[in-house]
């Protein structure tokens, strides 16, 4: 079970920093799983995975632990919270789905997720007002205890590999990802808490406290982490694979459920179109502003204000691999809370599935050529794939 070989032979990726980015989505996260047991297979183990929400768990597991015990973690974590819906739907049906789907959902809705999270007894509005059980439907300690076993905090301080992830302050607004790397030069750890921190979504599961701070899920605020990285390493050239779960682009909704998913994936796809056409803009300016300084008289050439535009200009080349989780004709607004067995092979075949189409592409992980110094490349709906350095509008 979601082991699929293929008979292309592994490849060596790009000399680059390899970065994997993971976008928050619940149950669905699955499909990242998937997606990073297919690029162990073709050599592609992270420097740096940066995730927000489920996308942090993910992101904690792979982190924190050793590469050959990593997908056995992975699979050991989403067995244990699949493990309420262990049964298959009675019929293959689009109709027969969506039912057992919303069952499915349902069941998880009531009595929680072994290792994740339990409801509230008694139930959060007969707490007393202001009490920290009295803002949420469920408990999330045993994730805390979940984290601890199948994470290793250690290995994830002494930075072995780079972790980096985001969570939104409640009283402020303000986002702050929590970094291993930041971390060490201010003396402080990474913990439990600062993965929890990044996917305490409200109203379902409490804040965390950190720092005398609390802190809700980062997606409240930005689902993908992608703009951080970018903003933290400017010097090493970058071949960054994303991991989403929700599309921007879909469908007219033709029914109120439509309508709910529609919108929940809009809201929680980070309008990742936007951020990447934004980063290669500025990529290209910096690129016009070499051009330029290049073309200056030798006088100004030695003028302050010349050396402080030669350190901005200077930027690292950038090619995002961008996967995107494309729903299934029977899935609803309940897809991210649906931690039904068969669904979460479902994504994590899907993950393998689409990384496979991906590395059909070799070039796709050399360095950008033609000048270019932020290139992405996608899977767009039907599976076909766009490669010119323009991002498919998803």
């Amino acid at each position: 079970m979601m082991d699929i070989s293929s008979p292309e032979p592994a490849t060596t990726p790009a000399k680059a920093k390899r970065v994997l980015v993971l976008q928050g989505g619940g149950a669905l996260g699955s499909y990242q799983a998937g997606a990073y047991q297919a690029l162990c297979h073709f050599d592609f183990e992270p420097e740096w995975v940066a995730g927000i929400s489920i996308g942090a768990i993910n992101a904690a597991i792979i982190a924190g632990n050793p590469p050959e015990k990593r997908v056995e973690r992975l699979k050991e974590f989403w067995q244990m919270v699949s493990a309420p819906v262990p049964w298959n739907p009675v019929t293959k049906s689009d109709r027969g789905r969506v039912l057992f789907n919303e069952t499915s959902a349902a069941l998880i809705a009531t009595f929680g997720v072994p290792g994740f999270f339990t409801p509230r007894i008694p139930p959060a509005p007969l707490w007393p007002p202001g009490s920290p059980q009295s803002q949420s439907y469920y408990d999330t300690a045993p994730l805390h205890k979940t984290l601890e076993r199948l994470v290793d905090f250690d290995r994830i301080n002494d930075l072995t590999c780079r972790l980096s992830v985001g969570a939104v302050s409640v009283t402020t607004g303000n986002f702050r990802y929590f970094d291993n790397f930041e971390f060490r030069k201010q003396g402080k750890k990474i913990g439990p808490e600062h993965i929890m921190a990044s996917g305490a979504l409200p109203p379902g599961f409490p804040s965390i406290v950190i720092e005398g701070e609390h802190y809700w899920d980062g997606g409240v605020a930005s689902n993908t982490p992608l703009d951080y990285v970018l903003d933290m390493e400017t010097t090493n050239d970058l071949l960054i694979f994303q991991v989403d779960l929700f599309s921007a682009r879909g469908p007219l909704p033709a029914s109120l459920l439509e309508a709910s998913e529609r919108e929940k994936d809009i809201r929680y796809s980070s309008r990742t179109r936007m951020n990447t056409d934004k980063n290669r803009e500025i990529h290209n300016a910096r690129k016009a502003l070499r051009d330029l300084l290049e073309k200056l008289p030798d006088h100004l050439r030695n003028d302050p204000s010349v050396e402080i535009l030669c350190k901005a200009a200077k930027e690292n080349t950038v090619t995002v691999v961008h996967l995107i989780y494309k729903s299934k004709n029977y899935e609803s607004s309940s897809k991210d809370y649906d931690f039904s067995h068969v669904g979460m092979v479902e994504h994590w075949e899907s993950g393998v599935r689409d990384v496979h189409l991906s590395m059909r592409h070799k070039e796709w992980l050399e360095r950008p050529q033609n000048g270019e110094t932020m290139v992405t490349y996608d899977l767009t709906g039907d599976g076909s794939e766009t490669s010119d350095g323009k991002q498919e509008n998803k």
